[in-house]
């Protein structure tokens, strides 16, 4: 029988049963059993993981588990420098791009309001967002932690927060999004960029006093809706203001 001791960090932590919590845990396992396997039935995601140390040194999730191992698993760190040690991804994704899950809609539509391709349908089955995630290099987001364990899923994040605002605010904080936000450049409906249009070619498609009170207008081309800096972009500005500050 092989056996080994596990030891989970700070948010990690919220993945596993209360008693398993904050210790060591020692773990019967299966021979040939790898480190991905062990974290994964314990509780936690792949994921959420980016650095694991093995009897003190840097480890993949491929590594085979051996008796006596002592496994210390950590998730994504704020601010300590682990780059000279080896984290469990081989690369970093250079363009961010999401797919969300059934259930976070509403987090969908916030983060293109702030200028990130994120893909949402709630009819998507995990198996097609494992698709996506795979075919298109984008970061899953979902409140599954199931859906995380799949094979195929390379960069995901588990969503703790119950409403979107704060959803949103979660997510921006954990991935540093400030600094990439381009807000209000995405059709919030279609997902795709938007362009600017001249004034004159809105004329009899907004509204008499809008086009009278205003000059500067954008449009989406794929359901041809026009949009313009009214009442709900100033409410939406608060909100993004308050996320890309730093």
């Amino acid at each position: 029988m092989v056996t080994a001791t596990f030891r989970f960090y700070e948010e990690l932590n919220d993945f596993l049963a209360p008693a398993q919590r904050r210790r060591d845990l020692s773990c019967p396992c299966a021979r040939a059993a790898t480190v991905k396997h062990m974290i994964e039935a314990l509780g936690v995601p792949h994921t959420e993981v980016e650095l694991i140390l093995v009897n003190g040194e840097s480890s993949p999730f491929e590594r085979i588990v051996h008796d006596g191992d002592r496994v210390a698993v950590y998730p994504k760190f704020e601010s300590l420098d682990v780059s000279p040690l080896l984290r469990v991804r081989d690369y970093p994704l250079r363009v961010i791009r999401f797919v969300a899950d059934a259930h976070l809609g509403g987090l969908a539509h916030l983060l293109r309001m702030t200028g990130f391709d994120t893909l949402y349908d709630n009819h998507y089955e995990d198996s097609e967002i494992e698709r996506i995630a795979a075919e298109e290099n984008r970061i899953v987001l979902t409140r599954d932690r199931e859906l995380l364990k799949r094979r195929g899923i390379t960069h995901g994040c588990y969503v703790r927060a119950i409403k979107s605002s704060l959803q949103v605010r979660e997510i921006f904080s954990r991935l540093d999004l400030a600094r990439n936000a381009r807000p209000f450049s995405l059709c919030l409906d279609c997902n795709v960029p938007l362009h600017r249009i001249d004034k004159t070619e809105v004329d009899g498609r907004v509204p008499e006093g809008v086009f009278e009170r205003h000059d500067r207008f954008v449009t989406c081309p794929e359901c041809r809706r026009v949009f313009w800096e009214g009442s709900h972009w100033r409410r939406m500005q608060t909100l993004v203001d308050d996320l890309v500050k730093a």
